[in-house]
């Protein structure tokens, strides 16, 4: 080492600037089972690699390795560093049937829609909508898509909202434009049932995302080189997931006895529902509320300006919405609502899931 770069360079003994680093963040240093989750959680507290650079090391990673080495620890390790654990240091569960729930129910009842009139339609239908419910819930607090400590705000209320609206909602429009409800108007349940049936690739793809950018981050060298590696990942398996999405969908639209519904804005739901839940699940669960929420209260303004349309003096309220319909149809309010809140998230996601601190164990 030159002179200069000797002079320049942090002195040790007392003033060691690694010990001081390692006092400020000993919690995450002693929590940590691996020097990456040391990284990732110094990259969350804005040490980059250039900062890296004045503790005499090439990158994150490498003082992420001193600091890793100079905790004091036991034999044993932790529990959440064994095999067989998920993200949040628990033991892993069957998540497949739990997936395939969705799917089974809304097949159950789209059959009894079909096959009953009245009351008993009215009861079967409802019924099955709760079990819908119940059955999202059960499988999003399991397996790939479980997000512990990181539910999403809202979410128990923006999905029913998204999903009803993607059975119902482009009937309801156009009654609305043609002057009021006047009479019933059977839902798109083909939609429904294509969203329900998706949720085992969702969740395959949500698990195949976190195996490979763990993976990714193990074999980079430096945050850069991560950042560059992540993307394209993430990229990839939201393609992955569209392909099944709209495979599956097209696939429930021949389903005898079901109503078909739009297919633009059936594909925008899920992918939209996809990012949302994937942000949750490492850690950015207020940019996925957002997203939802945003796309739900579109929806919602779309028919509510209709109807202000017709209060005296609010006849131009209605307009822009009406001249959406009258151009593409109903279904171009939800694809546009639900596809724009896609992209936002997908944009938002590019950025923050290629952050190593997207990717670490979280206690």
């Amino acid at each position: 080492m030159s002179e200069s770069r000797a002079a320049t360079a942090p002195p040790r003994g007392p003033v060691d600037p690694v010990k001081v680093l390692l006092h400020r963040h000993r919690d995450l240093c002693e929590r940590a089972v691996d020097p990456l989750e040391i990284a990732a959680g110094l990259e969350a507290h804005g040490v980059t690699d250039r900062t890296a650079a004045r503790f005499r090391h090439r990158d994150v990673f490498s003082l992420a390795e001193e600091l890793y080495a100079r905790v004091p620890r036991g034999g044993a390790a932790a529990p959440d560093a064994a095999p067989g654990r998920d993200r949040a240091g628990e033991p892993e569960r069957p998540w497949l049937p739990a997936a395939l729930l969705p799917g089974a129910v809304c097949g159950l009842t789209a059959a009894g829609h079909a096959l009953t009139t009245g009351p008993l339609r009215l009861a079967l239908t409802t019924a099955g909508a709760l079990g819908l419910v119940g059955a999202g819930v059960w499988c999003v607090r399991r397996g790939p898509l479980r997000a512990p400590g990181r539910g999403v705000p809202g979410m128990p209320v923006w999905t029913p909202l998204l999903v009803l609206y993607a059975a119902f909602g482009d009937g309801l429009l156009g009654q609305l434009l043609r002057g009021g409800v006047d009479r019933t108007w059977s839902p798109a349940t083909g939609a429904v049932l294509g969203l329900a049936l998706a949720v085992p690739p969702a969740a395959g793809c949500a698990r195949l995302y976190a195996v490979r950018a763990g993976r990714r981050l193990a074999g980079s060298r430096g945050l850069t080189d991560f950042t560059a590696r992540a993307r394209p990942l993430l990229l990839a398996v939201v393609a992955l997931q569209l392909c099944a999405l709209a495979g599956l969908l097209a696939l429930a639209r021949l389903v005898p006895g079901t109503v078909p519904g739009a297919f633009a804005p059936a594909v925008a739901l899920g992918l939209l529902l996809f990012l949302a839940r994937l942000l949750a699940v490492h850690g950015y669960a207020e940019a996925a509320s957002a997203g939802l929420g945003a796309a739900c209260a579109a929806e919602g303004l779309a028919c509510v300006s209709v109807l202000a349309g017709r209060l005296p003096g609010g006849g131009a309220l209605g307009v822009p919405v009406r001249a959406v319909v009258d151009a593409w149809g109903p279904a171009a309010v939800p694809t546009l609502a639900c596809g724009a809140a896609a992209l936002a998230l997908l944009v938002h996601a590019a950025a923050v899931l290629s952050r190593a601190s997207a990717h670490t164990r979280r206690l």
